[in-house]
């Protein structure tokens, strides 16, 4: 039987013909559609979680209950490789246990630990995103415009063309291979 103080949550928004069919045409000329929801305030619940409008994005480990493996101030490459290879001997540990004794009570401390271990790597990668997003953004802005281009660098698509239209007419004498036409181009045009 149901407790009936449990609470159903959906993750998901209503069917879409439930929420189209409140939204014709007759209902909204009577103005009878529901309005949207106003704009969250204070908390709020997803995924059966409650969030705080004020917190940032990316939480503290520690705020979520979670214990840090690594220090404060730390260097994020050589942490996401020792937690990557603790990942991996974690992995090789469980798989050992699941060989020799499968019923063995340490099975459920290797998966907790592996869980761990991907909270981290998760967190350092979402803490350090928008390191990654800046980066790749002042790389876009560094490309050169096209006509900056070094004009002998570039492929001559003429014979890509004429190589088409040969082998489309099934005329093909010359024994070269396009691709390798194109690139001796290039070579010859570095030099």
């Amino acid at each position: 039987m149901a407790n009936s103080d449990t609470i159903q949550v959906s993750s998901l928004p209503l069917p879409p013909m439930q929420y189209v069919n409140q939204y014709t045409d007759e209902i909204i000329r009577r103005g009878r559609a529901p309005k949207p929801p106003p704009p969250i305030q204070d908390t709020y619940h997803m995924f059966g979680n409650a969030f705080n409008t004020e917190e940032s994005i990316i939480r503290p480990l520690e705020s979520q209950g979670i214990k840090r493996l690594y220090p404060l101030h730390f260097d994020r490459r050589r942490e996401l490789k020792k937690l990557n290879q603790s990942l991996l001997a974690n992995f090789l540990d469980l798989l050992d246990l699941l060989v020799n004794c499968p019923d063995s009570p340490r099975r459920a401390e290797k998966v907790e630990d592996l869980s761990l271990l991907f909270i981290h790597i998760h967190h350092l990668f979402q803490k350090h995103l928008d390191k990654v997003m800046d980066i790749l953004q002042q790389a876009i802005q560094n490309l050169p415009e096209p006509m900056e281009i070094d004009s002998k660098l570039m492929i001559e698509t003429d014979l890509l063309m004429s190589h088409e239209k040969s082998e489309n007419a099934e005329n093909n004498s010359d024994p070269c291979y396009i691709l390798d036409r194109i690139m001796c181009n290039i070579v010859d045009n570095m030099q």
